[in-house]
């Protein structure tokens, strides 16, 4: 199998993906293992967009296929933001902790608890082309954030049937289910057929 190359210096996304990619025998490269740090500006709208914006990026610079994900969550309490701006929204506070506790007051104050997570991931297999897989996972902020896995807003999300939080799940129970398993598992089916 060719090389890919994940478009990403988050190492919780690449761990994560990395777990993935090793069931089907694909040999997936990092940002890391080519000593690129620098990233282009994530100024699209939505999750494709910025998705988009890294992959070709990362296929202009090294000539190798590559893939980007773009994540994030949407609460019905702050109108379905912050979406694209998750994590801006998150360094904006002192803390994750700080964060979450204006997530939870938020949804209490309005009574809306529904939030989703979804994931936008685009291919660049050659110049000017994008093939692009989306996942989304439904569920609703808990009453506490819970739990030492995970990262991100995963300790105050509770997925859709399930009474626990991401961040209450192991690695392999969230991959099993996780708006980025979902969009990943659709690239892996596109790259083996």
């Amino acid at each position: 199998m060719r090389k890919l190359l994940f478009f990403s210096n988050n190492k919780n996304k690449i761990i994560e993906i990395k777990k993935i990619f090793n069931k089907f025998n694909l040999e997936l490269l990092s940002l890391n293992d080519l000593n690129i740090s620098e990233e282009p500006e994530e100024s699209g709208k939505t999750f494709e967009e910025n998705a988009k914006i890294k992959s070709d990026y990362g296929f202009n610079k090294t000539g190798i296929s590559c893939f980007a994900d773009d994540s994030g969550i949407c609460i019905e309490s702050l109108n379905w933001k912050p979406g694209v701006l998750s994590k801006r929204f998150l360094n904006n506070f002192k803390s994750n902790e700080a964060c979450f506790e204006s997530i939870i007051k938020s949804t209490k104050k309005h009574s809306k608890q529904n939030a989703y997570f979804k994931t936008s991931i685009s291919l660049t297999a050659k110049e000017n082309h994008n093939i692009v897989f989306n996942g989304k996972i439904d569920g609703k902020i808990s009453e506490q954030a819970k739990g030492k896995f995970g990262f991100g807003y995963d300790p105050v999300f509770i997925p859709k049937n399930y009474n626990k939080t991401l961040a209450e799940l192991s690695a392999n129970e969230k991959n099993e289910i996780s708006h980025r398993s979902i969009a990943v598992t659709k690239l892996i089916n596109f790259l083996i057929n």
